[in-house]
């Protein structure tokens, strides 16, 4: 059990007011942010070539102007360097020579930005008072102009790799800094201070890279959420397909179950004094089937939407592709039908995945392509159906209507459900071409 001394010291950490508890955290932030991992490798990366503007530019262009951020600080320490130079060159008191020389810390320390931003602060920050007496004496206080300009460009660059709040420690560092050294460094009496106009020009500078950076999170936030949303809806539209499909096929399997039953009923009637055990078989075929039935019936309330309403008529076959395609032409669609091949009857689920292919395939020509004229062909090949729907290429003054995109996905499940193939794209004279094979077993009965 804790002693008292331990029970002590967590109350004492438990009553420490609101004030404290917001001064540790600000310190603590500005550990993390500033005071952790200072000599950290963060290489700056290239743009993206799928950017709105690079991706538009041609050949060689787009591949160098990716680094086009990497540029701009070599520039920015090229100003740099060339403005002290000009200003160490003066002749003040024989420091040329040493002034030039520590040039290199304000250079180095934008050049610095590009691999370990938060060090390239400290850098630019420390270094500032030496280079500046040395290089341009009192005169520019507390920065000298390549640091001013040195140090407003690391501010920029640091701000914009990183986030917000180390944006706001390092304009308070600098605001400290400033202070300091006006207070206890300088004389204001004959010169002037520059740290007011360094402080705007950086606060208006941090500001606008802390809006760009919340604006870029932003974006990838939205991008995330659309992509999970994308995927989301993807995987509801497959499961409402799926759901459709067993709900159709619910009648195939609920007919031939009944068959079952009713033939394992009047089988033993139809055989003159039947031994007991052969009436017992179908008692039990009967009773297994019914149990079955029933079975599926609870299966499709589960999968049952709220507004499923049973269909009145059976489900369609390849005998009814006319009545379809009637009705298709009096909605404006000109479509031809060919049948090649025996035509035989085919599994109730084979012809009812056919129909609704076929289906689909030309309600997906009547919303994306309207004006064109589409084809059917149904071939009846050994072991399976080939089916092909082929459309021309849109009228140019009709406008599409919006779909719901989900005919393909449902075609495909069909087809994955009766372990067929089939292949969607655009055709070579600009319309779309739908071709499905739906394998059926020599065994299998229709």
């Amino acid at each position: 059990m804790p002693g008292p001394e331990a029970e002590a010291g967590s109350k004492s950490a438990g009553d420490r007011s609101p004030e404290l508890r917001l001064a540790m955290g600000l310190l603590q932030g500005l550990r993390d942010d500033l005071a952790h991992d200072v000599l950290a490798y963060r290489p700056l990366p290239p743009l993206g070539k799928d950017g709105p503007v690079i991706r538009r530019l041609p050949g060689r262009l787009g591949d160098g102007a990716v680094w086009i951020r990497h540029a701009l600080v070599a520039f920015a320490a090229f100003i740099v360097l060339t403005a002290g130079y000009t200003v160490a060159a003066s002749p003040y008191d024989g420091r040329s020579d040493i002034g030039a020389l520590l040039l290199v810390a304000p250079v180095a320390a934008v050049l610095l930005t590009l691999v370990r931003p938060v060090a390239a602060f400290w850098l630019s920050l420390l270094t500032t008072p030496f280079v500046s007496v040395l290089v341009s004496g009192w005169e520019d206080w507390p920065w000298s102009v390549p640091c001013f300009v040195a140090h407003l460009t690391v501010l920029t660059v640091v701000a914009a790799r990183t986030r917000p709040r180390t944006a706001a420690w390092m304009w308070l560092l600098t605001a400290a800094y400033g202070a300091f050294a006006d207070a206890l460094l300088h004389d204001n009496t004959y010169y002037g201070t520059n740290t007011p106009v360094m402080l705007t020009l950086s606060a208006m500078s941090l500001l606008v890279m802390t809006v760009s950076y919340v604006r870029r999170e932003a974006r990838e936030e939205v991008a995330v959420q659309q992509s999970v949303t994308a995927v989301e809806r993807d995987r509801r539209t497959l499961l409402e397909e799926r759901t459709t499909i067993a709900r159709e096929l619910h009648d195939v399997v609920a007919h031939h179950m009944s068959v079952v039953a009713i033939q394992a009923e009047a089988a033993p009637y139809r055989v003159e004094n039947p031994p007991p055990e052969l009436e017992q078989a179908f008692v039990t075929i009967r009773e297994n089937a019914v149990a079955a039935l029933t079975e599926l019936r609870r299966v499709l309330g589960v999968v049952r939407a709220e507004d499923y309403e049973a269909p009145d008529a059976p489900q369609p076959t390849l005998a009814d592709l006319d009545g379809l395609l009637r009705n298709v032409r009096d909605a404006g669609l000109e479509v031809g039908l060919a049948i090649t091949g025996a035509v035989r009857e085919l599994p109730q689920g084979v012809e009812l995945s056919a129909y609704r292919i076929v289906q689909e395939a030309l309600s997906n020509v009547l919303r994306h392509a309207p004006g064109a004229s589409a084809r059917v062909e149904v071939s009846y090949v050994l072991g399976g159906l080939g089916l092909r729907i082929l459309n021309g290429p849109a009228d140019r003054l009709s406008k599409p209507s919006p779909g719901s995109g989900h005919g393909l996905t449902g075609m495909r499940e069909r087809v994955t459900m009766l372990k067929g193939e089939m292949t969607a794209g655009p055709a070579d004279d600009g319309g779309y071409e739908v071709a499905a094979y739906l394998p059926v077993a020599k065994d299998e009965p229709a």
